[in-house]
């Protein structure tokens, strides 16, 4: 499917075949100097133990068009950073953040073409992982590792606008205590498939997990961070051993701050004190920020602002970000890589 085919009207987010993709791999103690390939399958030994046990992990960020014809990355090196984290959760080698960002500006440069026009709300989702592989069978780290770099178009998460959705309080741990909860790991996405779907199968967007140990503070909202605005105005955001560190929500944290005068608070968010806060919403790479309307929990659905409308300092935040991703907004210092 080439470029030109590409309806950006209609573009959602799904997987499309694009031109290239970054691979490197790492063998005897260092990583090679990594090259684009046209090939999108992977080719690796029956043994590795990404297959069987595990090891491997992923990131998610996004570039994109802006006014001028400019091309703009979001955040790569934090990106890098976190990636680094899971590798040594997971003993595998880090990619260095040079080469890290390397790959992802050479994937983008090689498939310009497939970028969304500036306006559409669209981006190229870039989907760096990296794997054990290499013959084995013991439980033990690989003898070798894969490091790749692929990307894909994708549209407007809001095809509508910003939408409050539901979600409702989840009776499984997303993360064990200790775990791997804080590390990008496809485990714990595997974890969450079925409570996702029993969510949605009541007609929620997803779940909300609480922290695995005392079962009393929210965590995460699906594969999202949680995060609210209490009733004087400051932005709240959980804070725990077991959630996954957003770039997204550190990148809120930072606005609400220093462009919006808020004060913030990462700390303990007790499920059974919601009518604390005014608004809330989940963040994340895919959808910049969900707007909560309501969360259930046991037979009561507390709702926020609205179940309808967007609450003012929700629509703020999102406003924000989203001008300074597209270049609309001066960006802080090191947040954008200018391709």
């Amino acid at each position: 499917m080439g470029s030109k085919n590409i309806d950006w009207t209609t573009l959602g987010f799904s997987y499309i075949k694009t031109d290239l993709r970054y691979v490197s791999h790492w063998r005897e103690g260092a990583w090679d100097a990594g090259t684009l390939t046209e090939d999108n399958q992977v080719h690796i030994s029956e043994g590795s133990t990404a297959l069987h046990y595990g090891q491997q992990c992923f990131e998610g960020l996004k570039a994109y068009r802006c006014q001028d014809g400019s091309i703009n990355l979001f955040r790569p090196d934090q990106n890098a950073a976190r990636m680094q984290r899971s590798c040594d959760r997971l003993l595998m080698p880090h990619m260095p953040t040079e080469q890290f960002i390397d790959a992802c500006v050479q994937v983008v440069r090689a498939n310009e073409d497939f970028i969304p026009p500036y306006g559409s709300g669209g981006s190229l989702y870039l989907r760096p992982y990296l794997i054990g592989v290499g013959d084995n069978i013991g439980v033990r780290s690989a003898p070798e590792f894969l490091f790749s770099v692929f990307c894909i178009p994708v549209g407007a998460y809001f095809k509508g606008g910003l939408t409050p959705t539901n979600f409702v309080v989840s009776g499984y741990d997303r993360a064990a205590p200790n775990g791997t909860g804080a590390a990008k790991v496809g485990g714990n996405y595997a974890a969450s498939l079925l409570p996702g779907y029993e969510a949605k199968q009541q007609n929620f967007g997803d779940c909300i997990y609480l922290d695995p140990e005392t079962h009393t503070k929210i965590e995460e909202v699906g594969a999202a961070n949680f995060f609210a605005i209490d009733r004087a105005g400051r932005f709240v955001t959980p804070k725990s051993p077991s959630i996954l560190a957003s770039i997204t929500k550190y990148s809120l944290l930072h606005i609400a701050e220093h462009r919006l005068g808020m004060a913030v608070e990462e700390g303990d968010v007790y499920i059974d004190r919601l009518d604390e806060y005014s608004e809330a919403g989940a963040c994340g790479t895919a959808a910049v920020i969900t707007p909560i309307g309501g969360i259930q929990y046991n037979d009561t659905l507390h709702v926020f602002h609205s179940e309808t409308e967007v609450g003012p300092v929700t629509r703020r935040l999102y406003d924000e970000l989203c001008g300074i991703q597209y270049g609309d907004l001066e960006a802080p210092e090191g947040w954008i890589v200018k391709i």
